[in-house]
This record gives structure tokens, sequence and C-alpha cells, in this order.
């Protein structure tokens, strides 16, 4: 992919031109946000990293850039703008059409979360919820579109968007000029297609890669001729898109390197690495670049990479779980069962163990009734807490040297 000679610059429909009058256009307004290595991940990773951290825009998301830079080009008395989005889109247009003086409109999906609506309304704009899908929320949008003399603002597909998104590659290299490589979230491809034109345009060569959830590799399939199923529950529902833009998917065909997938496990890592390390919160299409280091280190290894941290809207009650499970995984949380005998003192002798062992007990249940034991057994479920792993597998040593059958219960 992209191996063959670049094209010339012209004859793409966004130009380094264009993303540089974007950049002067918005800067004033929109956050120059900061652009820092993190060494912890370097090390981590084998790669020299570089986080643009995207999520410190007011609205938490990079989409604020492609929204500002259309609205900013409207003509003179436009009587209002419409979009289609559940998401940071929505929220990127409506607070800088309020701030502008444009009257917004969003068509939301009827099951769209409850906080993302009064978001968006609390940025000024008119909500309409609409079907159950994002398809037919968008087909209602270009109903309103042309009944209401309205302007539609593409999330992805428009030129003015693409390089507005391009505007973030701009300042990584003013920031840090040796960058080689640019790791980016792929959903229906605007951002890629703008740093990809700015990427291209450099002094040197920077290696352009994508980065789709492995539950919907709609760009990847698009570019690589696959027809692998778009469809799941990604934790990365910025980037889940069925339908890649037409004008994107002909700038990343023409300028992108490669394209990778990340799992689902991954992209929790990744969520829950950087709260750990950076302190920083990060929605789950957000972590789809630092996921791509952690499942492909070999693929960068060496590099120094630009990754942007492209948005920080995600539900808090998700974001306690995906750090929950990563505990689990890594040791410091487990759910352990037991089996023991039901008679007086049982529970006393294996919680003194844990006790020895000095690990938390965080919950323990009984199970008499419904288990395959005999009656005068019972299945005790023991959720804990340890140091490490290694903690973890000493405790569990330490039951089975005292005769106790216990086993893990772990996660999918």
């Amino acid at each position: 992919m992209a191996t063959h000679t670049r094209p010339a610059p012209d004859t793409l429909p966004v130009t380094l031109a264009d993303v540089q009058a974007a950049h002067a256009r918005i800067s004033p307004q929109i956050v120059r946000t900061p652009f820092f290595i993190s060494r912890t991940l370097s090390e981590l990773t084998g790669a020299t990293v570089y986080l643009k951290f995207e999520n410190l825009q007011f609205t938490a998301a990079y989409k604020e850039r492609g929204a500002l830079n259309t609205l900013l080009q409207l003509p003179a008395g436009t009587s209002g703008v419409i979009a289609a989005s559940a998401g940071n889109h929505a929220q990127g247009l409506a607070y800088h059409a309020n701030r502008l003086g444009i009257p917004a409109t969003i068509v939301m999906p009827t099951n769209t979360p409850t906080v993302k609506v009064t978001q968006t309304e609390g940025h000024g704009a008119t909500v309409v919820l609409y079907g159950d899908t994002f398809d037919a929320a968008y087909a209602h949008a270009r109903e309103l579109e042309a009944t209401g003399g309205l302007t539609f603002v593409h999330p992805f597909d428009d030129v003015r968007v693409i390089a507005g998104q391009g505007t973030v590659a701009i300042e990584m290299l003013e920031d840090v000029a040796a960058i080689d490589t640019f790791l980016t979230p792929i959903g229906g491809g605007g951002l890629i297609s703008g740093m990809a034109v700015v990427a291209a345009a450099s002094d040197h060569a920077i290696e352009v890669i994508g980065v789709e959830a492995e539950l919907f590799p709609s760009m990847y399939n698009r570019i690589k001729g696959t027809t692998m199923p778009c469809a799941g529950d990604t934790l990365a529902e910025g980037i889940a898109v069925k339908e890649p833009g037409v004008v994107t998917s002909k700038m990343v065909e023409a300028l992108v390197d490669d394209i990778v997938l990340v799992s689902e496990r991954s992209l929790e890592q990744a969520v829950s690495l950087l709260l750990q390390i950076e302190k920083t919160v990060v929605e789950g299409a957000g972590a789809a670049g630092l996921a791509a280091l952690l499942q492909h280190p070999e693929r960068f290894a060496g590099k120094t990479v630009g990754v942007v941290l492209c948005g920080g809207n995600i539900d808090t009650r998700l974001l306690a779980n995906v750090l929950l499970r990563d505990l689990a995984r890594s040791g410091r949380l487990a759910r352990l069962r037991i089996r023991l005998q039901d008679q007086p003192g049982a529970l006393f002798n294996v919680a003194r163990i844990f006790e020895q062992q000095r690990v938390n007990i965080l919950e323990l249940a009984h199970q008499r009734i419904f288990t395959n034991l005999p009656a005068k057994g019972l299945s005790l479920e023991v959720e804990c807490e340890t140091r490490d792993k290694a903690h973890l597998d000493r405790l569990l040593a330490a039951l089975r040297a005292s005769d106790y059958d216990v086993s893990t219960i772990e996660l999918a």
C-alpha cells in the first residue's frame, strides 16, 4: 500500500496550502495542545513515543479543528448548519457555531446516550433525535438540510474538514521536527487524510500508518480489497465507521503507507496505561494509536512516532470497567473459586491463609444450592486484591499446599 511514487500534491483535493491556510484561520480559536515525549511508553514499546494531547481541546477532541475551519469559510448570512453525529463532531460543531452566532442543528439516533445529548445541547445546538441508526439520522439530516435551507457539515468527507484536521500534523512537526512516523486512528478518514498531506510535503520521509479496530476494518477493507465484517461492540466507538468517505478513501489510498488493526484487549490496555502513566483520560478511539504500538511493537521499534490522542470523551462507568478489567488481567484483582466443607471454622481457616499472605479480601460469596458439589460441600468465591501476578501465584500455592481445591475465574 502506497509503495508507489507519491502523487503530485495538486492532483489531490486537499493540498498543503489548504492545511496551512486552515491553521492560520483556526489557531486563535482552538487550544494549541501539548506534544510531549512519553519516556515510560517509549521504554515499554521500543519506539520513541510522542503524544499529541488533543483530548485537551475544549470539547475534548480534535474534531473542533475541521468543524471550525468549515464554519469560518461559510458565506455571510448562512442561516444555519446541520450535522448527523452522536459523538465528537456534534460537540465541536455545536460549540464553535454557538461562539460564531451560527444556529446549529444536530441529528442524533434515538438511542444516543443522554449525556451526549445534554452536552451537545449545552453548547447551544438544537438536537433532533431520529431513527435507531446513524444511517437513519444521517438521511434525516440531509432532508432537514434541504427543507430548512441549512448547510450540512460532514464529519469527515469534506475538504474543509480534512484541511482543518490536518493542522494537528503541522503543530506536531513544528514542535518535534524529528518525527518519522504518524500513527493515527481511522474512522471516516478525515484526520489521517489531512495529516498525510502534511507528511507528504515534509522535508524528510514520514511514514503514515492508520489504526482501525479489528471489529470495524472499513478503510482496511476499502484499500486492501478485503471483506472482513464491520460490526460489534467496540470500545473505540469514535472510529466504528462502516463506510469510509469517498474523498478520504482516495487520499488514504494515495498517501497512507499502511493500516494496522487492533484488538479490544489492546484498546483497553491503552486506555488504562494512558491514565496510569500519563494521568490523562482518553476514549477508546483516542487510544488506538498506543494500542497499535502495544500490539505491534516490532512494526515501530526504533521509530520516532507521533501519536494523536484524538479524544477524551469516555463514559465514566465504562472507564471504571476498563480500569478494573486491566487490574484483573495484571493479577492485581482476582476472583477465586474455592471448594470448602460446610462446617464451623471452614471460612476462618481459609481466611487465615489470605491474612498470612497479606492479601486483601474485597468480597465473599457462598454457594450451597446452585453447585454440583455434594450436599455437605460449598463453593466459596473470593474477590481479592494482590500486589501483582507473582503475589497472586504465592496465594494460590499456599491454598493448594493446605489441600484446598482452588481455581481462578478468568476474564474473557
